[in-house]
């Protein structure tokens, strides 16, 4: 990418000096042009939908820690202490949940949690 480009990258902020071609796609259409076209980046979900497993079929996955992608719990403000919620993030973020995750998954989708409130 141009230096710069970020995270609202798009086409025009490719450099590319070896003659790639780019197109974008819908994202819950690429698992299905994988037979069309030489690499693509896929969502997680819809990989997994279409019965690819990242953790065995992806070149490269993003890395749980510290990324800004991973699911959260929110609420509407007031609502934090309500006890339904509170229940809510001790259970999301519980080792059982943990565990179903894991072997649900086998690390195509791993456990992100943060601290509960």
């Amino acid at each position: 990418l141009k230096d710069g480009a970020g995270t609202d990258a798009n086409l025009a902020d490719i450099k590319d000096a070896k003659g790639l071609k780019f197109k974008e796609l819908e994202a819950a259409t690429l698992p299905r042009a994988l037979n069309d076209v030489d690499a693509a980046v896929i969502n997680g979900n819809y990989a997994i939908e279409a019965d690819l497993k990242p953790a065995e079929d992806a070149l490269a996955l993003e890395k749980p820690d510290g990324n800004p992608y991973a699911n959260f719990l929110a609420v509407k403000r007031g609502n934090e202490k309500d006890p339904r919620v509170e229940k809510l993030a001790k259970l999301l973020n519980s080792p059982e949940v943990k565990k179903y995750i894991e072997d649900t998954y086998e690390g195509s989708i791993v456990p992100a949690f943060g601290a509960v409130k």
